[in-house]
């Protein structure tokens, strides 16, 4: 019995330094992660991420050294201050996504938004 109480004091004392570990982390907010799909031609990668609502000139595209990374902020659509939400699927918000590309260094040929998606065309650079 003594050992059982022992114990149970233990892992109350383990969870209410987690607790106090989940209020030191600051939080973050929220990010969406878009589908995204990828295709290779030769020394050539086609990358095609989902973005609807996106405005191509607030679209951020970075090459890292394991991929690219696409970062992107869509506002919701302005509705009354009455309206009630019934639904709501689409995402809104900070998007971002990161991509790992197989090894290479990468160079960015294309960029375009169409029809809510935004295509990428990558080469392969040859050192």
């Amino acid at each position: 019995m003594w050992a059982e109480a022992c114990a149970l004091l233990d892992e109350a004392e383990r969870k209410h330094r987690h607790f106090f570990e989940l209020l030191s982390v600051p939080s973050a907010r929220p990010v969406w992660e878009p589908p995204a799909d990828i295709f290779a031609d030769g020394s050539e990668l086609r990358v095609v991420l989902a973005l609807p609502g996106a405005r191509a000139e607030e679209i951020a595209v970075q090459i890292t050294p394991t991929g690219i990374q696409v970062d992107t902020i869509v506002a919701p659509p302005a509705m009354s201050a009455r309206a009630n939400v019934m639904r709501l699927e689409i995402p809104y918000g900070r998007m971002r996504r990161r991509i790992d590309l197989p090894p290479g260094h990468y160079a960015l040929l294309e960029r375009r938004l169409d029809r809510g998606c935004l295509f990428l065309r990558l080469t392969r650079e040859t050192p």
